[in-house]
Order: structure tokens, then sequence, then C-alpha cells
């Protein structure tokens, strides 16, 4: 039966559907906020699986370019593995839904989120919490819902439900909060500086939005909701457990009261394969099944932990509840990194790498559902087998390393100046030891690395783990509970609650809660937060006295950036087709050059002799012709009426054959061949912009200073740049061709001077010697230029040289 319900939540409203589609799933519902559709569809084994000693939930999450009208990137055109933000929302959809599944029920579970339609504006994460919760409500598989989820932002200090992508990018606040009716069970994000105070309003705003969200599941659930299925929960026989707590005995408390993680677990261990070893004898290895292990070492640790907290006030390690783990932090020890950090917590330890690259480097992604579509601050956290002390797969980042990254990158990622800093930063966390708050580490970690990498980070920001031991009367009231500050692995696996705080002394950066009961308290949180702002600063303390600000300079090792500015409309003529200019630029400076489409151009480079040159090849690029100016430049074509040269990159003009030089010219080619760099003056553009050149003006303008500078503009200095050919009387007339000869005090009547004695008049014979020297002058094999008669043959085609 084809049910819909709609809840107005905030201004907007959500619609939810079951009955229509996907009829064969055990539940499955669509929810839609403005254009943007997900289905979300839940299936349950009928039978356990097979030796499970866990839960068996599985949540997958997906994005699809039809969603948004778009093709997949990639050669096969088809979606393929789940990117991170798949991973991280599909982990947002699991934790809450998660504890309220029955204790003891191992059938296998797939809960399936798919975007349908994506308007680019409203998330869908949030709506496949609440469509998981939904298709869990309406079907037959046995959950203990309904929970309900809300996006709470804060713009201009008002809170907002729901706000979009472009709300976002004004608020100061993401939280994620998700609850059932009368308790939290989880929220996730990340805030500006946000104060305790504020962010414990926005939980209390958060849990009254999402009360609509819930009586509408109830009401889709009562209209066309399934009945529960009957189901077997399995249980180790409680004879045996009473058996194992007896063998075990007041042996239990010492082992777990062991100094150090690893001779903990094997006091632990040694103890409970004694008394696993006797129940087999006892009763048989057909009832001492590894399921029945396994729960007999979790329940009798169980008690026993929460019994020494709860009653005796007591910690495995020894320590106060309220007690850190000690701190020690060290920066710069990898000569190479651009930034290096240890930091050691107790038992666990990061170390923790910043490394900065160009825009190049940045992160692109295929943003189906809005928001950015690349990011230029990335960290990633690595948990290898050996931190822990223990062997298994070598694989690539699980899920929960993607999602332990997520979570330090939104902590640090506040403090950084994003929108306009130059480089793109990556951060590697690198767990060298593991005992409980590894994210935390990597975040403490992190702010250092960034530190000692000389990034402006704005402060130092830290992070902590809360926990939580709780005790419920036989109504399921809350009786009795403890706060642990810096909880270690074992407090988190036999606990009830890991709260992660990161900030600054200023407030709160970012945010996760995790929890195993079925809801809790927001009196019981906001006492949390408190203790982990108390926290917090005492391990900022500890940070700020070994860096408590960003180095004044890169590393050595680090890339340089300069940023220039061109004309949009040169862009195309920087690439070159196809790439050529800007690939050649970048061989020969050995230089990374970001292009933007303004016209920024950011050149990235280790040597200052590649900026150097990728800098004066882009600054000509970018120049314009000035009229009166001289250039040098290379004959790119010849013509019967004169040649073309390129004097600015992607630049050239016309010299035409009357401005070759100071004699008339008959053919081009006399004077100038293809690839003969030349000194030319700009006489004009017109208004196609074309633009007229002068070799001749050129020679003359540089002979005349020459000249200055020799002899102040008489005597032998001058004398030296008269050329005869082509004066009348005591003129000096400036040949930048194959003029015959030069020579010193040129006189004489006529058309024509003479140099030495000899007749200016020269034969072609003569003529073409003389242009072929010059040519070879020009080149590099010209002969020494000559103050007296004929001289060294390439003279005149030399002082293109100058």
């Amino acid at each position: 039966m084809h049910t819909k319900v709609t809840a107005l939540v905030g201004e907007a409203p959500i619609t939810i559907e079951t009955g229509k589609i996907a009829k064969q799933a055990d539940g499955a519902v669509t929810v839609q906020l403005g254009e943007t559709i997900v289905i979300v569809a839940a299936v349950a084994a009928t039978k356990p699986r097979e030796g499970a000693d866990f839960f068996p939930l599985t949540v997958d999450y997906r994005e699809k370019a039809a969603a948004a009208g778009r093709f997949p990137g990639g050669y096969f055109k088809r979606e393929g593995r789940p990117t991170e933000k798949e991973i991280v929302t599909s982990r947002m959809i699991d934790r809450p839904i998660r504890p309220l599944f029955p204790k003891g029920w191992f059938n296998e579970v797939q809960v399936q989120a798919i975007v349908l339609s994506a308007d680019g504006q409203n998330d869908p994460d949030v709506l496949c919490v609440n469509g998981a919760s939904a298709a869990l409500m309406v079907s037959d598989i046995p959950w203990d819902g309904p929970v309900a989820a809300v996006r709470i932002g804060r713009i201009n200090g008002r809170f907002v439900v729901n706000p979009t992508h472009d709300d976002l990018e004004r608020s100061d606040l993401d939280l994620v909060y998700v609850g059932t009716e009368r308790e939290l069970i989880m929220f996730e994000g990340s805030a500006r500086e946000i104060s305790e105070s504020d962010f414990l309003a926005a939980l209390e705003f958060g849990h009254q939005a999402i009360q609509p969200l819930i009586a509408a599941q109830k009401e889709l659930a009562e209209k066309a909701g399934k009945p529960k299925r009957s189901i077997t929960l399995l249980k180790a026989p409680e004879e045996i457990l009473e058996r194992a707590r007896v063998l075990a005995g007041d042996r239990v408390v010492p082992a777990l009261l062991t100094p150090g993680k690893l001779a903990r677990e094997a006091a632990v261990n040694a103890l409970f394969e004694e008394v696993e070893q006797k129940l087999l004898e006892e009763f048989g290895a057909e009832k001492v099944t590894d399921f029945v292990k396994n729960e007999v070492r979790y329940h009798i640790q169980h008690a026993a932990i929460r019994g020494l907290v709860l009653n005796e006030g007591k910690r495995m390690d020894g320590r106060a509840m309220d007690a850190i783990r000690p701190i020690s932090c060290e920066v710069g020890l990898l000569p190479r990194a651009h930034g290096s950090a240890l930091f050691t917590r107790g038992e666990t330890q990061a170390m923790v790498l910043a490394t900065l690259g160009t825009g190049e480097d940045a992160q692109e992604f295929d943003a189906y559902t809005g928001g950015a579509t690349e990011k230029r601050f990335i960290l990633h956290y690595n948990f290898p087998n050996f931190s822990v002390g223990e062997t298994g797969r070598i694989t690539g980042p699980g899920r929960r390393e993607i999602g332990h990254g997520n979570l330090a990158e939104r902590s640090l990622a506040p403090l950084l100046p994003l929108d306009d800093y130059p480089y793109t930063i990556r951060v590697t966390s690198e767990i060298m030891e593991s005992n409980g708050s590894t994210s935390m580490a990597t975040v403490c970690g992190g702010s250092l690395a960034l530190m000692d990498a000389g990034i402006p980070l704005q402060r130092a920001v830290a992070g902590i783990s809360i926990g939580l031991v709780t005790e419920y009367d036989a109504e399921g009231r809350l009786a009795r509970y403890q706060l642990l500050t810096d909880i270690i692995g074992a407090e988190d696996h036999f606990g009830d609650m890991d709260c992660k705080i990161a900030g600054t002394d200023r407030g709160i950066t970012g945010f996760q809660l995790d929890l195993k009961l079925r809801g809790l308290p927001l009196n019981v949180i906001a006492e949390a937060v408190e203790r982990a702002r108390v926290a917090r600063l005492a391990i900022l303390e500890e940070m700020n006295k070994v860096l408590s600000a960003p180095r004044p300079e890169l590393s050595k090792y680090a890339p340089r950036i300069l940023t220039l500015k061109i004309d949009p409309e040169k862009i195309g003529t920087l690439i070159g087709p196809g790439g050529k200019n800007i690939k050649k630029l970048v061989d020969e400076s050995g230089c990374e050059i970001d292009i933007e489409d303004d016209g920024t151009v950011r050149i990235y480079s280790v040597s200052e002799e590649g900026m150097r040159i990728a800098r004066e090849a882009i600054e000509a690029l970018s120049a314009e012709a000035e009229v009166g100016k001289i250039y040098r430049g290379k004959v790119v074509t010849i013509k019967d009426f004169g040649a073309f040269v390129e004097f600015l990159p992607g630049k050239d003009g016309l010299v035409h054959i009357s401005e070759l030089a100071n004699f008339r010219v008959k053919k081009t080619e006399d004077i100038v061949k293809i690839g003969d760099e030349i000194w030319v003056k700009v006489l004009g553009v017109d208004e196609k912009g074309r633009v007229r050149l002068s070799r001749k003006a050129a020679m003359n303008e540089r002979d005349a200073q020459m000249a200055a500078q020799q002899g102040g503009g008489t005597g032998e200095g001058a004398a030296a740049s008269a050329v005869a050919e082509g004066t009348s009387g005591g003129e000096q007339a400036q040949s930048a061709g194959s003029a015959p000869s030069q020579t010193q005090g040129a006189s004489g009547g006529g058309g024509h001077g003479s140099a030495g004695g000899r007749s200016a008049e020269r034969s072609p014979q003569h003529r073409q010697e003389s242009r072929e020297r010059g040519h070879r002058s020009e080149h590099g094999h010209g002969g020494r230029r000559s103050r007296g008669g004929r001289g060294g043959g390439g003279g005149n085609r030399n002082r293109d040289r100058r």
C-alpha cells in the first residue's frame, strides 16, 4: 500500500513514502527534501550468520551521477568504488541505528541508500539517516526506533535547520544531530571555534527540530508497517557463565589492573585460557564453542571494569577519572618532511607529517550532491597492524581509517586560511602505537606538524575523548554514571560512549559522538563537553611548550610560490596549442605553474633560478608592445616586402623592407634569414593591433647610445659607429645590414663616402661575401669589429647582438 507522510522541519517539508518501489525489500522508503530524493531499503537474513560474534550490520550509501544529470568520469563511464564522501555518510547512517538492534541477534542486516535525485543544495546525508530509520520502522526487522536527523547551521548568530550548501558557506557551524524522541544518540560535525554554551544550545535546538520527523515516522509505521518477526537471541548458557565467574574468582580485577597494555592483555589472556580449559573439561567442546568463549570473556571483563569505575572509583591504568595520560611532543624530527611532529599520550602515539603542494595537488571530485568540488586541505590517517602489536591483512585504508581521518581533518580545517592560501596542504598521520583516542592524537600531532611546516594555522588545536560508564535500574532509567577523561582502548571497548571533541583555547572545532546506549540525556553530554574543555586546555598547554606558533619560514624543501597576473585573453597563448608552451616552460624552469581563469598565475619552485626563468617568460608574455621601445626579436617569416619578427612571446610585427637598413635593400633575404635574432624598435600599433617595427631605427638608437658611452658623442668613439655607405658629406649613417665597411672620420662629397682612401663602391661579389660574414657573425662566428678599413667582416651584423 502506497503511503506518504510529511514533516515540516524548519521551514521546509520532508516527505517520506513507502509501498511504491522496492517492495521486495523488508522495508523501503523514499525521502525527499526540495528536489533531492533518496531511496533507503533494509533487508535482514532469516538465519544467524554462522560463527558470528558481533552484529553483522552493513550500511552502504551511494551517489549516482544520473541523479544530478551527469555522466561519471573515467574510461568505463560508470560508478566504481565508494568515494570518501560515500564512506563517511555510510558511517554516519550506521552509528545511530546500530545500538537499537537487539543484543544477541546475529542475523545479517543490510541497509542500502541510493541518491535518485540531487538538486545540488540539499545534502542527502541526513535524509538517508531518516530514511534508514523509516525503512526499519516499516519493516519486520526487530529494531527499537525511530531516530531522526537534522543538520544545524548558525548564520549571523541564528541557528538554521537543514541549511543548504550555500547557507553552509556563511555558517560557522555544521552539526548533524541524531536523536530519539527523548534522548540524544549521535552527533558529528565541525565549527569555527564555537563556545561550549553555544554548542549545547545547538544540541537543544537540534533535538526540538527532529520531533516532527519522529512523529512522521511513527505515523508511517502505524499506517504501513509490517508486524515484527519473531527472533531468537543467542547467548552463552547461564550455567557456563556462572561457572566461569566462579573459576575466575577474584583474579579478574588484579589482571585488569596490571600496568601496561601488553602486560595487561597477557595477564587477562592467561587467566581466561585457564578458565576456558576447565570449562571444556566440565561441559565439553560442543557447549563451550568459540562464541561461548568470547561471551564469557566479554561479560566477565565488562562487569569487572564497570564495578571498578562505579563502585571503587578506579581505572585500569590507575588514573583519576578526570586525569590525562602523560603527554610528550616533539617537532622537526624528519629532515626532509616540510613539517613533522611526534605526539605521544600514554601508549597512544602518532607520527604526523605536513606537506605543501601546488594548486595542481588539490583533490578534485565529482560533487554530484553539491558543495565543494575540490579540497586544498587533505588529512590521511593510517593505522598499521604493528601499532597494536598484531599481524593481519595489509590493505589500503578501510572505512575506520577514512572516518578517523575525516574527523581530524574537519577539526583542523577551520583554523587554516584555505580561501586565500596558495598552497595545497596534506597531513598524514601514521599511528605508531594505539591504546585509544588515535584520532584525537592525530589532531594534536597535526596541529604541531602544520606549525612546524610554517603553515599559518591561527592557533593550536587539540582533541580529547571522553568515555562513560553507566548503570540502569530495573525500569531502564539511568541510575548512575561516571565520565572518564582520555579513555584507553579497553575503556572504549567495555564502556558506553566515545565522545571526541577537538578545539582551541577559544572554542570547539570538531566533534563526534558514538554511543552503545539507546540514547543519553543532554545533561550528561553537557558534563562531557565541559570535561573535554578542561582537558583540552591542559593538552594545549603542553603542546605550546614545544611550539606555540607557526615557524616564520617554510622548510627549505618546500616549494616557494610567486603569484603573477596576466591578461585573461593571454591564457591561451601561455598554454599554447595542446599545452605546448606551458609544458616547454615547465621543462625549462623545473617549476610547477597553475593558471586560473581570471589570469592569476602561480609559480611553484624550490629553485630561485627556475623561478626567475618562469617569471621572466610569463612577464614577457603578458607585456604589451610599447611604441618607441627596443626589443630583441626573432625573424619568423620572410616576405618580399619585409620580415615578420616575434619580439614578445606570441607577438610579432612587420619590419618593412625599407626599415631593415639605412640603405636601399633589394631583397629581404639580403639582410635577414628566418631564425635570425635582431634588434627592433616599435614604430606604432594600428587599430587592429598590428605592430610596425624598424631594425634601422633600433640600430640607429643603439649606436648612438654606444657612441655616447664610449666617447661622449665625439671623437673616436662616435666615429667608430660611422658607416661609409649611404652617407653624404660629413653625415654619419648607421647601417643595420650588410654595409661594406666602417671608417673613422667619415668624410667626402657626393653620394658615397670613402674608407681609408678606398672607394665605397663594392662589387656584387664583395657585397655577397660581406653578407655571409655578417650572417656568421650574428650566429657567433663573425670576426672582430674593426675601427678602420674592412676589419672583421661581421661588424655591422654584430651590433644586433648587443
